[in-house]
């Protein structure tokens, strides 16, 4: 095991989520695949405060980013105590790779952890065009060019998948967290913006339960191909109770969006919530201390 480079970041900059920080490098440096480990965002640039997330640009070797990355749920919900799988982020800057959001429990509060996966021949133009930290750098053999082929089509295929209804649970949720932060911080635009991805991922939720062949893009002819049934006209209901709300939502607003997201599962397909009922009820007890 090599030792991590955390003493520079602590000692400019002595964030509350060192302590998590410093677990989750250890469990993601344990793998064999990881080249590199970087912290960006506002720890590393020595801005955090009790609201940040935390931020890793995690190396991997070429070859061996999709088995990684397929098998990182099962070691984020084991090692760190994630709640859920994590979200495939939509939100994140494409710089070849993957991202991942996971929330995990940590000192009474959900902590937001951003893993993004970038395959290892790509760090050096990573490290050059974003300002990171660096904790650990096990500089890979030279990567063959098929390897690196590989990891491109891999990151491409699995941005490019269709969400699953349960995915689509997981990305209410974890925008519901990130909401909560925007708007305790006063971040009114960014908020509007989050605020809009979820109203789209409730849209995305219902057409992926009713109408997964859908011909239409985006929210195109929605009530014409949902609300052709009891359930599609009370998805619609749902749906036009969600847009009808403020602009910029209120953290009651988020949390009865989040009620009324559970509330449609449980009608369309309450399938979705196999294997995320504890995590669901968790997640209920850390945001009614929000």
């Amino acid at each position: 095991m090599p030792t991590l480079q955390l003493a520079e970041l602590t000692h400019a900059n002595r964030p509350a989520q060192l302590p998590l920080l410093s677990k989750l490098a250890d469990i993601l440096a344990t793998s064999p695949a990881v080249t590199h480990l970087l912290v960006r965002g506002s720890l590393a640039h020595g801005t955090a405060d009790r609201l940040s997330d935390v931020d890793f640009v995690v190396g991997v070797h070429d070859a061996q980013l999709p088995a990684f990355a397929e098998a990182l749920d099962d070691l984020m919900s084991v090692e760190a105590g994630a709640l859920f799988p994590g979200w495939r982020d939509t939100i994140v800057a494409d710089l070849g790779g993957v991202g991942l959001v996971f929330l995990v429990p940590d000192d009474g509060r959900l902590q937001q952890i951003d893993l993004y996966l970038a395959p290892a021949s790509r760090v050096p133009d990573l490290q050059a065009s974003i300002a990171t930290a660096s904790l650990l750098d096990r500089q890979p053999a030279p990567v063959e060019l098929d390897k690196v082929v590989v990891a491109e089509c891999f990151a491409v295929e699995f941005s490019s998948r269709p969400r699953t209804c349960t995915e689509l649970v997981i990305e209410h949720l974890v925008l519901a967290v990130l909401l909560h932060k925007r708007i305790k911080r006063g971040q009114r635009f960014v908020a509007y913006s989050e605020w809009h991805r979820l109203h789209t991922a409730t849209k995305d939720l219902i057409k992926a339960a009713l109408a997964p062949t859908s011909r239409f893009w985006g929210w195109y002819q929605l009530s014409e191909e949902i609300a052709v049934t009891p359930i599609g006209r009370a998805c619609v209901s749902d749906l036009n109770a969600a847009i009808s709300g403020p602009a910029v939502p209120l953290a009651a607003d988020v949390n009865a969006a989040i009620e009324r997201m559970l509330a449609l599962v449980e009608r369309v397909c309450p399938e979705a919530l196999d294997g995320l009922r504890d995590g669901v009820d968790a997640y209920r007890a850390y945001q009614e201390l929000v």
